[in-house]
């Protein structure tokens, strides 16, 4: 068992070593992005789009988008080689009120919910082969006046899986950037080897991929298209990962740009490749309204032993996205700290394993919470719609900053320049604005988590000010 690693650390203003390799650093970005989502979502999207050419190619359009946001990302990321992704960016374009705001949300809800909701993932899969841990099944209530306090299996598991992911993490950088490799590349082996295998010696059949009646592009396919992409915008969510590693990365103005745009390739062919598979499994039809794609298209190609092999995939898959959002948000933190915006503890580097162990420690005591108080499912409906808008503010940050420091070193530009932002920067205005007029109580509790910040914002802006003794 590990050891509980002493929390010794030096005194701030502290820097990261810079250790991280690209081959980590694209680690971090494909473990970050494919999550539970592709095996779940594509049935919904059958439904909406009723095409198997349409159902494809939305899948390309997310990935250019993606991208697009990539490619913006690696210039700012070259501009300002730092830890903290979007805090950064914002707070250089904007000004450090944007900064805080965004670096607030993620410490808040923007990576901790998720976490959470992927260690609980984690359990839920586990639990296919040891029941009793499943999330559903409570082994003790604690009564609390009107309210109960439940601990379920799921619960339990889904809090072992975090610390060990901490510990790992922050007893040293290294040694985290090789749980990450390992578990991202068997994330990775098992997808693909799930493609060629189902592709290869699978019950499946080709035609599944011939229009239907209705054509190449069905009426449907325009009508729900907007909604679908959301879907399709979501999946591809964590391109941006490497931003936050940036004050780590080796050679950051040639590895930054080049881990986000591998990452991304990589996530877009195993995506395009499982939607091959789930449409060589199963007819369009079949697939309609189906959650558990994966499940039924394994089912299909390989018989019922597949149910194993996919709950075993789907369980390191989402460990490995747990593994990456725990490494990438406390870098956030750890800047914000060294900017005086957080406790100044959070700036500290461990004396020995030279990782923001404080960062990492705060991080998972607030995710503990949230996993043993059950409230992360609301955090990540109500942040969603402003992470759209921090990322969209961020990719909008090129544009700015091309206006406002044109002086400014830029080791890597962007191609197409104005209109690779402009792209991404628009569909996300779309997004916020389909969003806010469709979930408006969620879009505004999002927008009253990010004001909920602002008076820490004038706390540790007015200390900072303060005179010492």
């Amino acid at each position: 068992m590990m050891a509980l690693p002493s929390l010794h650390m030096k005194g701030p203003p502290s820097i990261l070593p810079r250790s991280v390799g690209v081959f980590t650093a694209t680690s971090v970005v494909v473990a970050n992005v494919i999550g539970v989502g592709i095996f779940t979502t594509p049935g919904f999207l059958a439904r909406d789009l009723g095409s198997p050419l349409a159902l494809l190619s939305i899948w390309v359009l997310g990935a250019i988008l993606a991208l697009a946001g990539a490619l913006s990302y690696s210039e700012l990321g070259a501009a300002f080689p730092e830890a903290g992704g979007e805090y950064v960016y914002l707070r250089e374009s904007y000004g450090p009120l944007w900064g805080y705001l965004s670096g607030w949300t993620s410490f808040f809800a923007g990576f901790t919910a998720p976490i959470a909701a992927a260690c609980i993932g984690f359990a839920a899969y586990l639990s296919h082969f040891a029941p009793h841990l499943a999330p559903g099944n409570t082994l003790f209530a604690i009564p609390l006046g009107p309210w109960h306090w439940h601990l379920s299996g799921g619960q339990l598991v889904a809090f072992l899986a975090l610390w060990f992911l901490s510990l790992t993490h922050i007893s040293g950088v290294r040694r985290g950037a090789k749980l990450q490799v390992v578990l991202t590349v068997g994330k990775i082996a098992a997808i693909a080897a799930l493609v060629v295998l189902g592709l290869a010696v699978g019950n499946g059949d080709w035609t599944h991929l011939r229009s239907g009646p209705q054509g190449i592009l069905p009426g449907v396919a325009l009508q729900n298209g907007a909604i679908s992409l959301i879907f399709v915008l979501y999946c591809y969510s964590g391109w941006n990962a490497a931003a936050y590693l940036a004050g780590e990365i080796r050679q950051p103005h040639r590895n930054l740009p080049l881990s986000l745009l591998v990452g991304t390739a990589v996530v877009t062919v195993l995506y395009i490749g499982l939607n091959l598979l789930f449409l060589y499994a199963l007819p369009i039809s079949e697939m309609s309204g189906v959650l558990e794609i994966g499940e039924k298209a394994s089912l299909a190609l390989f018989g019922p032993v597949a149910t194993h092999l996919v709950a075993a995939m789907m369980a390191l898959s989402i460990l490995a996205s747990a593994s990456a959002m725990i490494l990438a948000g406390p870098r956030v933190y750890f800047a914000m700290a060294t900017d005086g915006l957080f406790p100044k503890k959070l700036a500290g580097v461990h004396s020995q394993y030279q990782s923001p162990a404080a960062s990492i420690l705060s991080q998972s005591l607030w995710t503990s919470v949230l996993i043993l108080t059950g409230t992360f499912e609301q955090l990540i409906v109500y942040s969603g719609f402003v992470l759209v808008f921090f990322s969209a503010l961020a990719v909008a940050a090129v544009m700015v900053l091309r206006w406002r420091r044109p002086e400014l070193s830029r080791p890597f530009r962007v191609p197409l320049y104005p209109y690779t932002p402009l792209v991404f920067v628009g569909f996300s205005v779309w997004i916020l604005l389909y969003t806010l007029q469709g979930r408006p109580a969620e879009s505004l509790l999002g927008i009253a988590t990010v004001l909920l910040g602002l008076p820490l914002y004038f706390y540790w802006r007015r200390s900072q000010s303060e005179p010492r003794p």
